[in-house]
């Protein structure tokens, strides 16, 4: 079996690839990346060597480069990471984030199409059922709720979603799709919450927190997040879409609050900064679906993922510290 990981020198896509060589070793994995500011080969510094992979540089939205990795490596399995994920940086240029999560998306399932392949995954987000108020009772949302995005980068997910979607109907394309709630762990890059909170705290640094930081997240470990995948994959249905998340919320503030005792730094180097443009308050997804379809459920609590997440951060300065620090 051969397998295609685009983005795969990214956070989840890199702890996906480490899964995949510990759980199915027989397994070739293709990882192709751009190796853009997020994507490092020093995050597969693990694996680069092992006979099983292969790392190529370049970019899913090259048609020519895209058609001949799959001309040459003939790749079974499609799992699409590769995506320009910040909120921020999707604000600040959408041009850039359509380009990549839209454009590329549909160079892949373009060469998927001409080579035959026998499942495209595409990678997705809880954003693109847009927030809720923090006080909702109210369902959650399930996989065929509508979605409502409210950023560029959560409305370019879901046009991706969709085009997958209609690849499936129109050609008849093997596909699935998995949205997920917020990941955490290991080889994050440092611009979200967690490593950014921890490597300021490690620095020094002031901890920006936006607004009063009662944004809620569900705080899902990548391990847990990797296992679910690994069952999509093997188990899923051909055409369908699933849900995944922890069903353990923290507002932000108690988050970063955690990371300051960790590493004993006071509560008084959180600064409060202007709120982010259309900032999502908390998300909410049922995920029954991969529950009683596929047996998964979360093992990692978030406390102790967040405690793990911070000692992996302290014993692995070298791999963050060679990134810039953003204001």
């Amino acid at each position: 079996m051969t397998l295609l990981v685009t983005g795969g020198a990214g956070f989840i896509g890199s702890n996906f690839i480490f899964h995949l060589r510990r759980f199915h070793p027989e397994y070739r994995i293709i990882c192709l990346d751009k190796l853009t500011y997020a994507g490092h080969l020093s995050t597969l510094e693990a694996v680069l060597h092992d006979p099983q992979f292969r790392f190529i540089k370049g970019d899913i939205c090259d048609a020519e480069t895209v058609q001949a990795v799959f001309a040459q490596e003939h790749p079974e399995i499609v799992v699409h990471f590769a995506a320009q994920s910040h909120v921020d940086r999707s604000i600040a240029d959408p041009d850039e984030t359509l380009r990549t999560n839209i454009f590329g998306t549909q160079t892949l399932l373009n060469a998927c199409r001409a080579f035959g392949i026998g499942r495209f995954h595409q990678i997705s987000t809880d954003e693109v059922y847009g927030d809720v108020p923090l006080d909702s009772t109210d369902p959650e949302f399930s996989e065929s709720a509508p979605l409502r995005p409210s950023s560029p980068y959560s409305s370019s997910k879901a046009g991706a979603d969709l085009l997958v979607l209609a690849y499936h109907r129109t050609y008849g394309l093997p596909v699935t799709i998995s949205r997920s709630s917020n990941n955490y762990g290991p080889y994050q890059y440092p611009e979200k919450l967690i490593p950014c909170m921890i490597r300021n705290c490690l620095q020094s640094s002031p901890l920006p927190v936006y607004g009063s930081g009662m944004h809620r997240r569900d705080w899902l470990h990548v391990a847990d997040h990797c296992h679910a995948l690994d069952l999509v994959l093997h188990s899923g249905k051909d055409g369908e879409i699933y849900n995944i998340a922890a069903h353990q919320e923290l507002c932000n503030l108690d988050v970063v609050r955690l990371i300051c005792r960790e590493l004993g730094k006071p509560e008084s180097c959180i600064t409060s900064v202007p709120d982010r443009k259309g900032h999502d308050l908390r998300y909410a997804i049922d995920t029954s679906k991969i529950r009683d379809e596929l047996g998964w459920s979360p093992q990692i609590p978030a406390i102790d993922g967040i405690r793990r997440t911070v000692r992996w951060y302290l014993e692995h300065r070298s791999w963050w510290e060679a990134f810039p620090t953003e204001s």
